[in-house]
């Protein structure tokens, strides 16, 4: 879908200690092998006394002030995360609304795995484009990967888990870049990938077991390479309908900013499977922050951001992916350089 008035005007990103991947190899909780075929850095590390919400949280708030708006202003958050939220059955969502904007302001989550914080960024635009030069929305992710449930090192080979809250502000009343369009797919098939033996009456209450889940899916339903083609055919449908739409092509593209991988992953995302040079991406930045959840692509951009990586006319991809599976893209267009302080532990 191409859009027309859409903004964005702030972004924000709370980020941990960083954790040094060798002292998890040396400690044995990151494999050796892995480790050379990931070539991460660290990670970041949120103490326990920093819940998921008042991550973002944290995000939202130096998203709004960079913006200029007003809290009053934004009409919707959309709170995206893939992992527990510090409290069961109930809404972050309007927790990091009513902390970061107040208490009148709409808030839902949107749950899609990897893909909740692209996929919140096109559901929020529709909102503020129905509104033209007044509507405003703001988008969060955040996670925390805590052992034993999740072993942030190992519980995922090719990714390895980091800490962050991270949000944007769409805006119909103008920003530093313009959303040209987005677009969304899926193959909802895929999702029997992480399923597992069986659905369960009540939470096991035991670490995660993606690669038990992936072994059954083999075993029972088909390999890993169908799935993998599966999902290459999703992807490249909605890139190339992301930049159709946008009225550019692959070689209009300046920056990618896709899901935080290992460089053994991230050759297979870029090169191989879209055919953009690694050189275009976040790699610097995902080998020190890690894998963050539903947050990479804001953080991603983010970053290049802070760092004054971009320049006015620079056109920045985000490619989305999450178990299911379903995949969102957007395309932005720079439009002003704004100058900011980095921020987070990594900066």
């Amino acid at each position: 879908m191409r859009w027309e008035g859409v903004f964005v005007a702030g972004t924000g990103v709370w980020l941990g200690e960083p954790e040094l991947a060798r002292s998890a190899v040396e400690s044995g909780r990151y494999d050796a092998e892995q480790h050379a075929q990931d070539e991460i850095l660290s990670v970041s590390v949120a103490d326990e006394s920093m819940a998921p919400p008042d991550m973002a949280v944290h995000a939202a708030t130096t998203a709004l002030k960079r913006s200029g708006l007003d809290a009053s202003d934004v009409e919707l958050l959309i709170h995206s995360s893939i992992w527990f939220q510090g409290v069961e059955m109930w809404p972050a969502a309007s927790y990091v609304a009513g902390h970061a904007l107040g208490t009148s302001v709409t808030a839902f989550g949107l749950e899609q795995e990897c893909n909740g914080g692209v996929g919140a960024l096109e559901v929020a635009a529709r909102q503020v484009s129905a509104r033209p030069g007044e509507g405003a929305a703001m988008v969060t992710t955040a996670d925390r990967f805590g052992a034993p449930l999740v072993q942030r090192w190992s519980s995922e080979p090719g990714f390895v888990y980091g800490d962050a809250g991270t949000a944007l502000l769409l805006s119909a009343r103008g920003g530093f870049a313009r959303l040209l369009s987005t677009a969304s797919g899926s193959d909802n098939s895929l999702e029997a990938v992480v399923r597992g033996p069986a659905l369960k009456p009540l939470p096991s209450g035991g670490p995660l077991d993606l690669l038990g889940r992936v072994g059954h899916y083999v075993r029972t339903r088909g390999s890993v390479r169908e799935a993998t083609e599966k999902v290459a055919a999703v992807v490249n449908r909605v890139v190339d309908t992301a930049l159709a739409d946008a009225g550019v092509g692959r070689a209009d593209i300046d920056r990618v900013v896709t899901l935080a991988s290992g460089r053994a992953r991230l050759e297979w995302q870029l090169p191989q499977l879209l055919g953009f040079p690694v050189e275009l991406s976040t790699w610097e930045f995902a080998r020190r922050a890690g894998h963050l959840g539903a947050g990479d692509q804001i953080a991603g951009f983010n970053d290049l951001v802070e760092r004054g990586e971009l320049r006015v006319g620079d056109r920045v991809l985000f490619v989305g992916g999450g178990s299911g599976f379903s995949c969102t893209c957007a395309v932005l267009e720079i439009v002003d350089v704004p100058q900011w302080e980095p921020s987070g532990a990594l900066a």
